[in-house]
């Protein structure tokens, strides 16, 4: 019963989701109103405030960036932080294929592009990803060497996502720009070990 619960919550999610994206993109992010998503999506607006707390959530959905701290907190032991991140974007550069969804990304891509306000949210996301994982690295580096290196490391990975959507935005098919991706993943964290290596292991 629980499994089917859980279920029912995950398509009325994932229904509300694509609902909104679609909106988002026929429309623009400050068009449409979250009484019109819920009453498209058939939900009451306070189901769909369940599932997202703000508008901007919902139009962040699955490109907001990923839990960098979270990465660094589970990765297995005697693994150093730079090395579980890098790990973790090699395998998103590689599931990068025929059968990724484009269309649905780019368009998402698009409505935050063209909106002040998703871009001004989607930076304070990334500014709350780069503290919490500042504070995962203050065990490792200490306060002052966490703050400064989660810096480096949240910049590299914004620039890495920004080359990765301008291949996509200027035509390049998936594997193409999933390829490119991987060369970048590696540079950039070839590059970030050079630069805080004499912190591993204090």
């Amino acid at each position: 019963m629980t499994g089917l619960r859980e279920r029912k919550k995950q398509q009325t999610r994932q229904r509300i989701a694509e609902v909104a994206a679609r909106m988002f993109a026929e429309r623009g992010f400050d068009a449409v109103t979250v009484n019109e998503i819920a009453e498209a999506a058939d939900v009451a607006k306070a189901t769909l405030f369940s599932y997202f707390p703000t508008k901007e959530a919902l139009a962040l959905d699955g490109v907001g960036g990923d839990d960098l701290a979270g990465i660094v907190a589970r990765r297995p032991a005697g693994r150093t932080p730079l090395e579980a991140l890098r790990a973790h974007y090699r395998a998103f550069a590689a599931e990068q294929g025929p059968d990724t969804d484009l269309d649905a990304l780019l368009a998402r891509v698009r409505v935050i592009q063209d909106s002040p306000v998703l871009r001004d949210a989607a930076n304070s996301l990334l500014y709350r990803q780069r503290q919490a994982l500042a504070q995962v690295l203050t065990d490792e580096y200490g306060p002052r060497a966490a703050a400064l290196t989660a810096a480096q490391i949240a910049a590299c990975l914004t620039t890495l996502q920004e080359s990765y959507f301008g291949h996509l935005l200027s035509g390049a098919g998936a594997q193409d720009a999933g390829r490119a991706l991987a060369r970048d993943v590696e540079l950039a964290f070839d590059l970030l070990e050079r630069g805080i290596s004499h912190l591993e292991g204090r």
